[in-house]
């Protein structure tokens, strides 16, 4: 380990930590400070260095921070009090970035949504998280007003996809998009972000709050390492040591640095290793509300970004664009993915393509979950071992474990990946008997956050992933969850019943598959698959809808009647 350690360029005194050393204090010394206030420190160093830049505007880090309180002293002028829940559900736009850490800043907690959530989603998100207030992009208002509780939610601000845009690139979007997003600003529970922030103006009280960082600051939602939709609380702590731990893991950084914030707000990985890390780092965002894998040539060659974050389909899209096949790509420094395994294919063609190209940059693969804050394991930037995931960040312990017994295995053996550390989740929102599934206690008193996901450690403490326990489907970065699709589906009544899978998708890495078989007297045709992907429509997320739907007179079954998805899978897999 300590041979391991000097090859890193790791101090002795802090130390890479996995599951095979005994006793290792911490290394990094964690500030108790909440998220606003690390922001707080980076625009004292940074006051004049820009912090984001969104389709033409650019703002630096002081006035990124006069946003901030200025959204905080609204928050507190319409009553927002600390411990408050204040949802979120936007894509990566500047007024949500500003609200994310005003709301921190008043002491309140911040409820993070999916903008494409199905309107049942959302309600379920609102209603398990007791919401008081609610800052929506205009795109989804309609189906917020559709189920919110007017009981229980006192206000909703609108923030407008276009509103800090430039202002050709903003007259262009409410020429086409913009032209179909339609507000009820007469409803009297409604209110645009330029009115909301009015409120501020009249309040001269206190709103800079610290509270325990150890206490919830944050709730995302992830279907748990069980498989059904949970909120996951999060705390300044959480958030404030992922930062830490991935900067020393990606040095050097340097003040003025980019990154292209493409991972969402809503998802662990965005929020924190996308936005967080860097405006504390002193990089400035290059917000990408949405996506299209088609025009990623285009951003790297408008944006010369340093540093590129995401799922690994993005970087299969980059390699073979012919805009970034013709560009000297030196300005690229450090590529890291997530979200789902990246081939060794494909990272070595990678890898290659930089190095033709005038970078030194080679793909850095994390690992992490939602439960975990993010990435609690990256590969290092100088030993690269084929396959792995690279090797626990400070201060977070692995260890490999046999998922019936939970006795360590020996190295090289694989077992379940159980995680300790300052990133790990306080548990599920009001749900203790899922918490204390994947939450346990050792006898020296350490939680243990157990991933479903079964990996494998070497004798130097790199880490391999090999399959996932639970039955997820990884989608561009986003986790599927069969069960909760097949759920769905069987609430038609034309369905008998169904198996969902992920199969492959050039771009998206995989997609749902359902296999259903329909009830006696249904005639299979496209009409059926139409009225049943309208039914999907209804109940789940635009990326959680299956890709195709095939019928079958019946479903392969196991030797004890369960319906056998492996069969299913084998045979989509050789086809």
């Amino acid at each position: 380990m300590r041979e391991l350690m000097k090859k890193l360029n790791i101090s002795i005194n802090k130390p890479w930590i996995n599951f095979y050393d005994e006793g290792v204090p911490k290394t990094i010394d964690y500030p108790n400070k909440m998220m606003w206030e690390v922001i707080e420190d980076s625009v004292k160093r940074n006051h004049n260095k820009l912090a984001y830049e969104y389709y033409g505007t650019s703002v630096t880090f002081k006035k990124f921070m006069l946003e901030i309180e200025e959204a905080a002293r609204a928050l507190k002028a319409i009553d927002v009090k600390e411990g408050d829940v204040v949802s979120i559900i936007s894509p990566n736009i500047p007024q949500a970035i500003v609200m994310f850490y005003a709301v921190n800043m008043v002491g309140a907690i911040a409820n993070m949504i999916h903008p494409l959530s199905a309107v049942n989603e959302i309600e379920n998100y609102l209603n398990m998280s007791k919401s008081k207030y609610v800052f929506s992009v205009d795109i989804s208002v309609s189906k917020v007003l559709n189920v919110v509780n007017r009981d229980n939610v006192k206000r909703i601000i609108v923030m407008n996809i276009s509103e800090k845009m430039n202002k050709i690139t903003r007259f262009a979007y409410e020429l086409t998009k913009g032209k179909s997003v339609s507000v009820p600003y007469d409803d009297d529970i409604i209110l645009s972000w330029s009115s909301f922030l009015d409120f501020g103006y009249m309040y001269d009280g206190e709103y800079k709050v610290h509270r325990d960082v150890n206490k919830c600051a944050v709730i995302l939602y992830s279907g748990g390492t069980t498989g059904t939709p949970k909120g996951i609380m999060l705390s300044d702590m959480n958030f404030n040591s992922v930062t830490m731990q991935t900067g020393t893991m990606i040095e050097p950084v340097n003040v003025g640095d980019t990154i292209l914030t493409i991972m969402p707000i809503f998802h662990a990985f965005g929020l924190d290793v996308c936005i967080h890390t860097p405006l504390s780092l002193g990089v400035k965002c290059i917000l990408i509300p949405t996506f299209n894998f088609k025009k990623f040539g285009r951003l790297i060659k408008q944006y010369k970004p340093n540093f590129i974050v995401g799922v690994p389909t993005l970087l299969e899209t980059m390699i073979n664009d012919e805009k970034v096949q013709e560009m000297d790509l030196s300005f690229i420094k450090c590529i890291i993915t997530g979200g789902d395994v990246i081939s060794i294919n494909l990272k070595d063609r990678v890898d290659e393509f930089m190095k033709a190209h005038g970078s030194e940059a080679t793909v850095r693969p994390g690992y992490g979950l939602t439960e975990g804050c993010g990435a609690s394991c990256l590969l290092p930037k100088n030993i690269q071992p084929k396959g792995s995931i690279g090797v626990p960040v400070q201060d977070v312990l692995y260890k490999i474990v046999n998922p019936k017994s939970g006795a360590p295995v020996e190295v090289g053996h694989e077992g379940e990946i159980l995680i300790s550390g300052p990133s790990v989740m306080l548990g599920y929102l009001d749900n203790k008997e899922e918490t204390d599934k994947v939450l346990t206690k050792d006898l020296d008193g350490r939680v243990w956050l157990h991933t479903g996901d079964m990996g494998k450690m070497d004798k130097d403490g790199f880490v391999y992933f090999v399959q996932r326990i639970k039955r997820v489907i990884i989608s561009s970065g986003y986790n599927l969850y069969p069960s909760l699709i097949e759920e769905v589906i069987l609430q038609n009544p034309l369905v008998e019943s169904v198996c969902v899978i992920g199969i492959p998708h050039p771009y998206k890495t995989q997609v749902a598959k359902a296999f259903v078989v329909l009830k006696n007297g249904v005639i299979a045709g496209d009409s059926i698959k139409r009225e049943l992907k309208k039914h999907c429509e209804k109940y789940l997320a635009k990326y959680s809808i299956p890709y195709e739907f095939e019928f079958r007179n019946e479903l392969p079954k196991t030797n004890v009647g369960k319906i056998a998805y492996k069969v299913l899978e084998d045979e989509e897999n050789s086809r």
